[in-house]
C-alpha cells in the first residue's frame, strides 16, 4: 500500500498547479490531504474522485478554512468524521479537522486517519487552541491504539527535534517548535507508543527531511525547511513500513507529498 500525506495549501490551487495528474503518475492507493480551503459545493467530481479513489472529506464551518480529506482505492467499512465525543464542546470539529476511515474484516481492525493539526503562529490565541487540540486529541489516540492498529497521516504543525528544522536555535520560542509542543510529541512516542515512521526508516535524515517551507523570503529556494508532516503509526503497523521519500520535483503547495510504502492491503 502507498499511502501520501500532503497538505494541499487549498485544493482548489493544488489542483490548478498539477496534483491529479501527479497523483494518477504515483500508483498511489490511500492519500490524507489537509487544508481544504473549500467547502462540499466547491469541489468539482475530479477532486471528489481522483485516479479511482473517492474521497472523503471533513469540511469546516468557516469557508475557505482548514478542511481534510481521505482518499483510498479500497472501500472503508465505516467512515468517522470529526473528533466526536473527545472534541467535548465541537470546537475542533467545527474547523474540519479529522477524518478517519476503518477497513475492518474478521481478525483485523484497521484504521487510516487524515488530521490537521492546528497552528500557533498567528498569536497567543491561536497558541492556547493549539495546546487545547494536543490536550483533547492524546487520550483519544491512547483509547484508539488500545483497541485497533492505525496510521495517523497529516500536518502536525510540530518539529520535534533540532534534526527536524534547518533553524532550530532561532525558533525555540516559536510555535511549531515550542518546548511543550516537543514533549507532547515525545510523550506520544515514548508514552502512548506510537512510531514516527519517516523518522524510522530514515533516521540520520536532516535536510532531506523537510516538508514545509515558509513562503517568507527564499526559505524553498535555500532548504530552509521544516518537518512537520507525518506518518504516525501503531508499532505493528510501523513495522509494514518499507520505504520511504518525499517528493519535491513538483510543488502543489507550501508542502511536500510525503510518501511510505507498506507491506499492508487495506
Amino acid at each position: 500500500m502507498r499511502l501520501v500525506s500532503l497538505n494541499l495549501n487549498g485544493i482548489r490551487s493544488a489542483v490548478s498547479k498539477g496534483l491529479i495528474p501527479w497523483v494518477e503518475s504515483m500508483s498511489i492507493d490511500c492519500m490524507g490531504v489537509q487544508e481544504l480551503k473549500a467547502h462540499v459545493g466547491d469541489l468539482t467530481e475530479p477532486m471528489r474522485v481522483i485516479d479511482g479513489m473517492t474521497g472523503h472529506f471533513h469540511f469546516a464551518v468557516k469557508k475557505g478554512y482548514s478542511g481534510v480529506g481521505l482518499y483510498g482505492r479500497a472501500q472503508p467499512s465505516e467512515v468517522i468524521i470529526g473528533l466526536g465525543k473527545a472534541d467535548v464542546d465541537g470546537e475542533f470539529d467545527d474547523e474540519g479537522r479529522y477524518v478517519e476511515a476503518r477497513y475492518d474484516r474478521p481478525g483485523r481492525a484497521l484504521s487510516v486517519i487524515s488530521c490537521y493539526f492546528p497552528s500557533g503562529s498567528s498569536g497567543d490565541d491561536r497558541q492556547q487552541a493549539k495546546f487545547r487540540f494536543l490536550d483533547r486529541i492524546t487520550p483519544h489516540l491512547r483509547a484508539l491504539k488500545a483497541e485497533r492498529e492505525f496510521i495517523l497521516v497529516g500536518d502536525v504543525n510540530i518539529a520535534h527535534k533540532p534534526v527536524d528544522l534547518k533553524n532550530w536555535k532561532g525558533n525555540l520560542k516559536n510555535s511549531g517548535f515550542l518546548p511543550e509542543e516537543r514533549a507532547w510529541m515525545t510523550a506520544l512516542l515514548d508514552d502512548i507508543g506510537l512510531v514516527d515512521v519517516y523518522r524510522t526508516l530514515e533516521p540520520d535524515a536532516t535536510d532531506a527531511g523537510y516538508t514545509w517551507w515558509s513562503n517568507r523570503g527564499q526559505a524553498w529556494a535555500k532548504n530552509v525547511g521544516w518537518r512537520i508532516d507525518y506518518h504516525l503509526a501503531t508499532p505493528a503497523t510501523a513495522a509494514l513500513a518499507r520505504r520511504t521519500s518525499i517528493y519535491k520535483d513538483q510543488r502543489f503547495s507550501d508542502h511536500a507529498p510525503l510518501i511510505v510504502d507498506y507491506e499492508l492491503d487495506l
